[in-house]
């Protein structure tokens, strides 16, 4: 269902350090970005590929004071040829020692399976952005269940698609979340769940769905327990002699649900080209803070203070609340500032 091409593949490497590793995935990548400025992951760190990838090649994650690299396609020998540079991380005020190196280095993945996978997000889903949020809070319970289910399914399937995947069927989708009350996810107003799902495609631990990836939301890791399941025209359903034995934990579970590539937004990558002679202006809309940020929101806030006019104050020089994008090299630069 999918080839053998250099998007099918993925590697995770684990740190293993003399200490635990309590920072976050913005300050290792500062560390990445300051001490290794010419290697091939850099502008998949910083930003630079934004408008090429929209989905992260590269992710960070700290993860139980563990440091995660996963690299995705393009992102896979980046990964490896980090790995086999890094011995120590310097922050500046300590320095942790890389005493070993666990690899997985996983071709074939991102495919369709004949089976259900269950996974379990070990860091909160951030379903909901600004817009996505508003449609949430005016849906009753069981709408709201099937809409997030819709919202899975609709981020892996925009993953196939960025990974240029054929997908021969449906991707089908069973959210079984803890509840239906969206954790707020710092000032974005976003909306982040807990819990498992289950799905027909093969995802490697670890990587991110959802909005705020490079952030670390969205982790996932797969529990390999499938489970049989029928395609039926407008009827699939979930074989009950395998029904997850743990749903009845889980305080709201779906109904299994199939997406297709017809049925996500179209990537607004080209829209996004600036014209000759013309800057390009952000609008507070949403799809994903990752693949479609149209507007730098502070930075619109403070032209309306100035009557329109750009704010030319120096980075250095702006209160702490006003940051510009997170992902370019200026944030980095202030965010990993010892």
């Amino acid at each position: 269902m999918v080839s053998n091409g250099p998007e099918s593949r993925a590697v995770l490497a684990t740190l293993i350090t003399d200490k635990p590793v309590k920072k976050t995935a913005y300050q290792v990548k500062g560390v990445f970005i300051r001490h290794y400025p010419d290697l091939d992951i850099i502008p998949m760190l910083n930003g630079k590929y934004r408008d090429r990838y929209l989905y992260p090649r590269v992710q960070v994650k700290v993860l139980n004071e563990q440091i995660y690299i996963i690299g995705v396609g393009d992102g896979s020998d980046c990964v490896l040829q980090l790995i086999d540079k890094i011995s120590t991380l310097d922050f500046g005020n300590i320095t942790f020692e890389v005493n070993d190196k666990n690899i997985i280095d996983m071709m074939d993945q991102f495919q369709q399976a004949d089976q259900l996978i269950r996974y379990r997000f070990v860091t909160p889903w951030v379903a909901l952005n600004q817009t996505t949020g508003r449609k949430y809070r005016a849906l009753n319970n069981s709408e709201r269940v099937n809409f997030l289910n819709k919202l899975l399914g609709q981020n892996i399937v925009f993953i196939a698609k960025e990974l240029s995947v054929d997908l021969e069927d449906k991707v089908f989708t069973k959210v079984n979340l803890s509840s239906l009350f969206p954790k707020p996810v710092d000032e974005n107003n976003w909306g982040a769940f807990s819990g498992e799902f289950s799905t027909n495609f093969n995802l490697p631990n670890y990587i991110g769905l959802g909005n705020g990836i490079t952030r670390g939301y969205g982790a996932i890791y797969g529990l390999f327990n499938p489970q049989e399941f029928n395609f039926e025209k407008d009827n699939s359903t979930v074989n009950p002699s395998n029904k997850d034995a743990e749903s009845d934990k889980m305080s709201v579970a779906s109904e299994l649900n199939g997406i297709n590539v017809d049925d996500i937004p179209k990537s607004r990558r080209k829209k996004l080209k600036q014209k000759k002679g013309k800057k390009r202006h952000r609008s507070k809309k949403l799809l994903s803070e990752e693949f479609d940020i149209e507007e730098n929101v502070p930075e619109a806030k403070r032209r309306r203070k100035l009557g329109g006019k750009r704010d030319n104050t120096k980075l250095e020089d702006r209160p702490d609340n006003e940051e510009p994008n997170f992902n370019t090299a200026a944030y980095h630069k202030k965010q990993h500032e010892i």
